[in-house]
C-alpha cells in the first residue's frame, strides 16, 4: 500500500467538482496537490475553492511534476488521449473521465500505453446510471431467467424535450471536442454490455434536428452530429438490439429498457428523482412464461451498487482490488461500437465488430 498517493487534476469541470474532489479528499493517505485548468484564473478559482496547494499553466506541468503520482482527467474527450498516453508514459496512474476518447484509434493506442505499463492503474470514469441495478440483471439473466435473449429494446431521452431551436453549443455538439460520440449513446451502450456482453453487427439512421447553435462568441455553427438516432445491433450472445437515443423527442421516457427472452421478460424503467450518491430511481420489473403479468423486483439494499469510482481507483492504486468500473479494454469495445455507428451512419452499410 502507498504511503501517499499525490493527485494532480487535468480540467476541473463540473463533474470534477461535483464527484471527483469530494470523492479522492474522502480517500485515506490521498492529497489533491495541483491542479491545471483551462484557464490560469479558473484553475485558481477551483485551488482556492477546495484549497489545492499548486496552480499550473498547462497539464504538460502535471505530467512533469515528478511529485504526482496519479492524474485524474476531467477534460472533454479531444484531450483524452495525449493526456492519458503522456501520464502513463511518465509513470502515473490515470483515471481519465467518459467517454474515452474521440474514436476507436485513440481508444487503442491508450490500452496498448496501458498494456506497455502494466504497473500503473487506468481507469475510465463508468456510466453510472445503472449501478444500483447492475448485479441484480445481471444475475437474473446469468441465472437462466429470461431463458435465451430475443432482443433488447432502448429508449433513451436524454432531456425528453422538443427541439431546442435557439439552445447554445454544447461540447457534445462539437465535433472537434467529442469526436464520434453522439449525445449519450456511448454511456448507455456501456452499461448494457455489462448485461447482455458487446453486439457484432451495426445498423444506424439518424437525424439532425437542430442544424445549428450559437457558440460562445455568438456565432452561428452547423452541427453535425445527430439529436436522433435508432441503432439496430446483433449481440454476439444472441437476440438483436434496438436503441433510440433522442435530445429533441418531447415527452419521452428518460430511460425505458426492455429484455425479450425465451422464457421471461425485464424491464427497467427510470422514475422521476434521484437516490442517494446523485444516481436515477430505476424500477425493474419481471415476468415469466405462465405468469399472468410483470411484477415490480425488489432489490435489497446489499446488492445496489453505487458511485465508487474513486475509492475503486484508489484501492487498485494500492494493490486492494482490480478495477472493474470501467478498464481501458471495455473502454475499446464501446469506443469500437461508437465508431461503428458512425460508420453505418455515412455508409449506410451494416457494420461488423469488432473494427
Amino acid at each position: 500500500m502507498a504511503d501517499e498517493i499525490r493527485v494532480g487534476l487535468i480540467g476541473a469541470g463540473a463533474n470534477t467538482k461535483q464527484r471527483h474532489i469530494p470523492g479522492l479528499e474522502t480517500q485515506k493517505g490521498v492529497e489533491i496537490v495541483a491542479v491545471a485548468n483551462r484557464t490560469r484564473e479558473s484553475g485558481e478559482k477551483v485551488a482556492k475553492e477546495f484549497e489545492i496547494p499548486k496552480v499550473y499553466d498547462s497539464w504538460l506541468e502535471i505530467i512533469d511534476d515528478d511529485d504526482i503520482e496519479a492524474v485524474c482527467i476531467g477534460t472533454w474527450p479531444y484531450m483524452h488521449a495525449p493526456m492519458a498516453i503522456a501520464a502513463l508514459e511518465a509513470g502515473k496512474h490515470v483515471l481519465v473521465e467518459a467517454r474515452m476518447a474521440m474514436n476507436s484509434e485513440e481508444a487503442r493506442d491508450m490500452l496498448a500505453v496501458s498494456k506497455a505499463n502494466p504497473d500503473l492503474v487506468a481507469q475510465i470514469v463508468p456510466a453510472p446510471h445503472t449501478l444500483s441495478v447492475d448485479r441484480t440483471v445481471m444475475e437474473m439473466i446469468t441465472s437462466g431467467y429470461i431463458g435465451d435473449m430475443v432482443n433488447m429494446r432502448v429508449s433513451v431521452g436524454a432531456t425528453s424535450s422538443f427541439p431546442g431551436w435557439d439552445s447554445p453549443l454544447h461540447w457534445r455538439h462539437d465535433r472537434d471536442m467529442s469526436g464520434n460520440n453522439i449525445m449519450h449513446m456511448g454511456i448507455w451502450y456501456e452499461a448494457l454490455m455489462r448485461w447482455v456482453g458487446p453486439a457484432t453487427t451495426v445498423q444506424t439512421l439518424a437525424q439532425t434536428i437542430v442544424t445549428h447553435r450559437k457558440d460562445e462568441s455568438g456565432r452561428r455553427r452547423a452541427i453535425t452530429i445527430p439529436d436522433q438516432v435508432d441503432i439496430l445491433c446483433r449481440m454476439a450472445v444472441g437476440g438483436t438490439m434496438n436503441m433510440s437515443v433522442t435530445t429533441v423527442s418531447g415527452f419521452a421516457p428518460a430511460l425505458d429498457v426492455w429484455i425479450y427472452g425465451t422464457e421471461g421478460t425485464l424491464r427497467l424503467e427510470q422514475m422521476e428523482g434521484v437516490i442517494d450518491g446523485g444516481l436515477p430511481i430505476l424500477r425493474l420489473t419481471a415476468g415469466k412464461r405462465g405468469e399472468k403479468g410483470m411484477k415490480e423486483v425488489p432489490i435489497p439494499a446489499e446488492k445496489r451498487g453505487k458511485w465508487r469510482v474513486e475509492e475503486e481507483f484508489v484501492a487498485a492504486i494500492n494493490g486492494e482490488e482490480l478495477v472493474t468500473h470501467t478498464n481501458f479494454f471495455d473502454g475499446v469495445k464501446y469506443m469500437e461500437w461508437t465508431d461503428a455507428v458512425s460508420d453505418a451512419l455515412q455508409s449506410g452499410a451494416t457494420v461488423h465488430l469488432p473494427l
